[in-house]
């Protein structure tokens, strides 16, 4: 499983929580790239339930890790 921004990005107005199957079903139906859907495929599927994309992709950015302290400049 390999994930990148771009990727990733595919999935960030998914309707969270969701499983496996609604994730892959909402990629096919948003029309995300064979990627995506492949990525998704390959998650452990024991009937979890994802909170969000980073319960799929730990090292995903947040809104934090773009912004900065406008006041320093």
């Amino acid at each position: 499983m390999f994930w990148t921004l771009e990727l990733a990005s595919h999935l960030e107005d998914a309707p969270w929580p969701a499983s496996k199957d609604e994730l892959i079903d909402y990629s096919i139906r948003s029309g995300a790239p064979i990627e995506v859907i492949e990525n998704l495929q390959e998650l452990d599927d024991e009937g979890e339930i994802y909170e969000s994309l980073e319960d799929i992709w730990p090292d995903y950015p947040s809104q934090e890790d773009f912004f900065f302290n406008e006041d320093e400049y």
